[in-house]
């Protein structure tokens, strides 16, 4: 009997041993994580604080994220070192002119002209054309007709959003592209409220307040020509406006890029971006981000006009990003979007850009 209570008390004493090393562990690897996250945030190293800052702060609802951790003065300070200033210019509308390959010889002016110009047998609406780089992945797509191109919105625009994929599928879209922002007053990101202005085939449908940001008037003309311009929603309509949204920032402006330091003040997340070249061509953007597994973490807006100048883009901006980015194709989502909380799907937005036949 003293030999159990031995063996018993061993065991005992064992496991409690055991367990001591296991809560030891456990809080050394707590206490380790707390450490280096502490070390990102306030270390000598910038990178991280300067991410996380400008993300934040470019959102309608997380700008917490970066309040939670910094003063104003120090968020302050990182937006002054990343910043998009552009040339205040409008598009001048006599230097885009629609070309008709179908008559007119080619000449590629380099590999990326020859790629846009391509076209694909029997597809002579668009062009898919994937872009990788380092930490890069994204989906280009050419519309050789831009009077194909034009403003969708949620059904129950200004009370609720619909998905991406949903307002491609209503509109019988061959393509769909995420468009504004969105206003969100109770943080449900329900998509509903668009923000600023939006018109739809000449028509003024939405006129919501604008937040205090670059950018402006980004529609299409009667013409098929992509005016950039700080404007409000009447004088768009006065200027032939037909279809429109406001948002920013504008990244080139007859074929000047306007000036980015730092990342742009919009962190590195998934992109979107729409622009033109001077043949009329019409280019759609979207970059994945937040795919770390991959080594995605996603695109600024250096990066977006890097790329769309390379394709020939002669005037282009920015559009909703985040989980907004989306696109869709023949009612399938093309790019890999990845939301805040690690799941593969975008969210509930009030307007897209799609191209119909």
């Amino acid at each position: 009997m003293n030999n159990e209570i031995e063996i018993l008390t061993v065991d005992f004493s064992q496991k409690k041993k055991e367990h001591k090393k296991i809560v030891i562990i456990i809080l050394s690897f707590i206490i380790i994580c707390l450490l280096s996250f502490a070390f990102l945030l306030y270390g000598p190293y910038s990178s991280f604080r300067n991410w996380l800052i400008t993300t934040a702060m470019t959102t309608m609802s997380h700008q917490y994220l970066a309040t939670w951790f910094y003063d104003d003065k120090t968020i302050e300070e990182v937006l002054n070192q990343n910043y998009v200033k552009e040339s205040g210019e409008s598009t001048d509308t006599t230097q885009v002119t629609l070309v008709d390959y179908t008559t007119s010889n080619k000449l590629f002016l380099n590999k990326y002209d020859k790629e846009i110009l391509t076209k694909e047998p029997g597809n002579d609406l668009y062009k898919l054309i994937n872009i990788e780089g380092e930490g890069q992945r994204g989906y280009l797509v050419a519309i050789y007709d831009p009077s194909k191109v034009k403003i969708s919105t949620s059904e129950n625009l200004g009370k609720k959003g619909q998905m991406l994929t949903t307002i491609a599928k209503n509109n019988n879209a061959v393509i769909a592209m995420n468009a504004s922002g969105f206003i969100d007053p109770n943080h449900n990101s329900n998509g509903g409220i668009p923000h600023g202005v939006v018109i739809q085939n000449g028509k003024l449908i939405s006129n919501e307040p604008r937040l205090n940001m670059s950018g402006g008037i980004i529609g299409f003309d009667q013409n098929n020509t992509l005016i950039l311009s700080k404007m409000n929603g009447e004088e768009a309509l006065k200027k032939g406006i037909r279809d429109a949204i406001d948002f920013g920032p504008f990244l080139i402006v007859n074929g000047e890029p306007s000036f980015i330091k730092g990342n742009g003040g919009w962190g590195t997340a998934p992109r979107s971006a729409i622009a033109q070249r001077k043949d009329g061509i019409v280019l759609f953007l979207v970059m994945d981000g937040r795919d770390y597994v991959h080594g995605v973490a996603g695109s600024d807006m250096g990066d977006l006009t890097e790329i769309l100048l390379k394709y020939g883009a002669y005037n282009a901006a920015n559009l909703d990003g985040g989980t907004s980015s989306g696109l869709v194709i023949n009612n399938e989502l093309i790019n890999k979007p990845i939301n805040g909380s690690g799941q593969n799907k975008t969210r509930a937005i009030p307007d897209a850009w799609i191209v119909t036949n």
